[in-house]
């Protein structure tokens, strides 16, 4: 263990920042990091199995990287993936399943893709190749990230940078169920919609990202019943990701380099945003994405500037 190893897990329990430290960095993880030889978008992680993927970008190497929760890397796939950008396990009474977000340009492109955990390709949401807005044929333009609830609906947001700037919730025989967007600045709008998750109260959280905001909808309806925006003036949020119980919602902010831990708020009023903790990483280290051990209550965090995955843990 190197001294800035040391020092990296010492920085988190600034006394002095008057907040609770809520999570230290697991510095034995992953046990060879070597085996990051790209650049790291985004990681899940399946409670369930123990298991965490992490999706990089890069020629020549592998695409998706499977660990165990305990850091010791397992086996790689890259069948068909472009650029991921999200990615997400869905754990049914049946099955498990890998969804990757692909905004490469090439013929696998513009795509949500369903994979085996082993990443055997089953199935593509989208034009492959072809980037649109269509619904039927269903069509996306950079999807940045989904979220597959047990009874199959999914919600997508689409996306980083092309043209939607949408969510959309499709139901399991992947037809539009209600949609949000499109660019702007107004309730219901979006300007780069980053990553989406679902509470456990029936919500649908959006990291709506060059808006610097959250925007939340009820998933049934799609109606709109608020955002948060104060704890994002100094850089807009680029993950939503609760951790167990919804007690906290982890954001990354990777213009600042800093993971927000914010109260999640019980079923009712959105309220206002109150950050409870904050894990203030090195410089240029840009956290991109995240995902949460429902079990361990740990928390992983896809970093596309120090191109690694790091992993925190809780200190209680």
């Amino acid at each position: 263990l190197c001294v800035i190893d040391l020092l990296k897990a010492f920085d988190y329990f600034s006394p002095w920042s008057g907040q609770q430290q809520l999570y230290k960095l697991d510095v034995g993880w992953p046990k060879i990091p070597e085996y990051f030889t790209g650049q790291t978008f985004c990681v899940a992680v399946d409670s369930l199995h123990g298991l965490v993927y992490v999706a990089q970008r890069g020629d020549n190497i592998p695409k998706v990287l499977v660990f165990s929760e305990e850091g010791y890397f397992l086996y790689s796939w890259n069948n068909t993936v472009e650029m991921p950008h999200g990615i997400f396990v869905l754990n049914t009474a049946t099955d498990s399943s890998v969804w990757i977000a692909d905004v490469g340009t090439g013929k696998y492109g513009h795509t949500v893709k369903q994979y085996s955990p082993s990443g055997k390709l089953m199935q593509i949401l989208g034009t492959p190749g072809n980037a649109g807005s269509g619904l039927n044929p269903l069509q996306f333009d950079q999807p940045a990230e989904i979220f597959v609830e047990e009874t199959g609906e999914i919600y997508v947001v689409d996306g980083d940078g092309g043209t939607n700037n949408r969510l959309l919730k499709l139901s399991k025989d992947y037809k539009e169920i209600w949609l949000r967007g499109p660019n702007g600045t107004g309730i219901g709008q979006f300007k780069i919609p980053h990553s989406v998750t679902v509470d456990s109260f029936g919500r649908v959280w959006v990291a709506d990202r060059d808006n610097k905001r959250i925007q939340v909808f009820d998933k049934v309806t799609g109606e709109w019943l608020g955002s948060w925006s104060s704890c994002f003036a100094e850089g807009g949020p680029y993950s939503v990701r609760f951790t167990a119980n919804d007690k906290y919602l982890i954001v990354a902010q990777l213009n600042i380099n800093r993971l927000s831990i914010l109260a999640a708020p019980p079923v009712g009023s959105i309220g206002n945003c109150v950050v409870v903790s904050t894990i203030q990483l090195a410089d240029e280290t840009k956290p991109h994405l995240v995902d949460v051990d429902m079990k361990s209550g740990a928390i992983y965090v896809a970093e596309i500037g120090a191109q690694q995955v790091q992993k925190y843990i809780p200190l209680n």
